[in-house]
């Protein structure tokens, strides 16, 4: 019931009311990034979303246009290439804030594992074992919030499935879960924690 029903509710509720009260914030945002350097404001990648089904991601550009679209974070080597601005809203995340849209039409969830790109198959399999790729990906979730971008895909799995046990084991064991990931997430953004441009571990998809 919560996980078929009552989260996707939330989701929706919570999502409309985020974007009409970051519509100035945003609208800030996608300017600066404008001026900041050349390219579109928005940033359009293919992730493997619910039962591994592809959608097209959004975010606020926050790399330079010749940074290859299908380029894993720990393959990326050109951090000095990033403006200041990209660097800010890369460790605070206000570069994923377009994907309240992606919540908004159904495909990510507020919780849930971080969406990867369809060329991470060592994650995508090790999330196939544990079921993690049959739930909706998430803004955030219990890897994000313990270690993030210094986790090998083995451990973000781990966790990942770790998650959606929990997520099965009743209602109100889910919606725990959930807001630990939700609040716990604050914590990590503006600490930074777990961040990491071009980690050994990472394998976070970049922009």
């Amino acid at each position: 019931m919560y996980q078929k029903y009552i989260k996707r509710i939330c989701d929706v509720c919570t999502a409309a009311v985020a974007l009409l009260l970051l519509a100035f914030p945003m609208a800030i945002v996608a300017v600066i990034t404008k001026i900041d350097s050349p390219g579109p404001v928005l940033f359009k990648q293919t992730r493997s979303g619910t039962c591994r089904k592809p959608f097209v991601i959004l975010k606020f550009r926050s790399m330079p246009t010749s940074t290859p679209a299908d380029l894993p974070t720990d393959q990326f080597c050109g951090a000095d290439q990033l403006t200041r601005w990209q660097r800010l809203i890369r460790r605070t995340s206000l570069d994923e804030l377009p994907q309240l849209l992606n919540v908004l039409m159904g495909h990510m969830s507020f919780i849930g594992p971080r969406p990867a790109l369809e060329n991470q198959t060592e994650l995508l399999r090790a999330r196939d074992a544990c079921g993690a790729n049959d739930v909706r990906p998430g803004l955030t979730g219990w890897a994000q919030i313990n270690g993030r971008d210094t986790l090998s895909d083995m451990e973000k799995a781990r966790l990942d499935g770790e998650y959606v046990r929990t997520l099965g084991n009743g209602r109100f064991r889910g919606l725990l879960m959930d807001l630990r990931c939700f609040f716990g997430t604050f914590g990590v953004v503006l600490r930074s924690n777990g961040f990491s441009e071009g980690g050994p571990h990472s394998s976070e998809s970049n922009d």
